[in-house]
């Protein structure tokens, strides 16, 4: 599983750095795009020939982002599938809770106490809500 994941993410790298560099080789909409491939428009000398520039490179963004979203796909996929035999190799398994301790001795039965903070002081009567 280690070696696919390995396949895979080496393709995604590759595909980002292609598609990288299409992208800045392509011009806007306002742009000329046969004057970066030679001479103005007249296509006998450019490299994709009159009008395969722009599509030639925008074909090949195009293949370029679908390889790319289906190495993410499956990196996504892959990445996440969880086998419940192994372990995961995490150091929190171990560990066990430690019980919550009391830092005051427990109450008799039979007794109600107060704690020292809550009472109030000996003249003054209590009312309900306050």
């Amino acid at each position: 599983m280690n070696i696919l994941l390995t396949i895979l993410q080496a393709v995604q790298i590759l595909t980002a750095i292609g598609m990288i560099g299409l992208i800045l080789m392509q011009h806007g909409k306002g742009a000329d795009a046969g004057a970066a491939f030679g001479g103005g428009g007249s296509g006998s000398a450019s490299l994709f020939g009159a009008s395969g520039g722009a599509n030639f490179l925008s074909r090949t963004t195009a293949v370029l982002a679908t390889v790319f979203l289906a190495s993410t796909l499956a990196l996504a996929y892959f990445g996440n599938l969880r086998t419940t035999a192994a372990p995961s190799g995490s150091v929190l398994e171990g560990v066990m809770a430690p019980a919550p301790a009391t830092s005051q001795p427990a109450a008799q039965p039979g007794t109600t106490e107060v704690p020292a903070g809550d009472a109030a002081p000996a003249g003054a009567a209590q009312i309900p809500g306050q």
